[in-house]
């Protein structure tokens, strides 16, 4: 049986180290297994307390990048990076407060 590439950018191998953000003050190490202009195939220890929306950070590359899950395995996940004009439209909806938090 022939698998059908379904992404809409083509992604590179890679093997980098990264960190999955979250919480202000929480990080879960990752290796970022494959990455394209548009998401990236993450390899994780487990997949328990990750947020199915979080930061990736690159150190290496200085990226980082507001992320979807679009699909989970034990031991890998898929994330689809969020454009930086939708992360900047659901902060500026947020309420004042909230915003205000350290």
């Amino acid at each position: 049986m022939v698998e059908v590439e379904r992404r809409s950018a083509q992604r590179h191998r890679t093997l980098k180290a990264g960190h999955i953000a979250f919480n202000r003050a929480g990080t879960i190490d990752c290796r970022v297994r494959n990455l394209s202009e548009i998401g990236a195939c993450l390899e994780v220890a487990g997949q328990v307390g990750i947020p199915d929306e979080f930061t990736l950070l690159i150190e290496y590359d200085h990226l980082k990048r507001r992320c979807r899950v679009m699909w989970r395995s034990p031991k890998q996940l898929g994330v689809k990076f969020i454009p930086e004009a939708v992360v900047a439209e659901i902060a500026a909806q947020q309420p004042a407060d909230e915003k205000a938090q350290p």
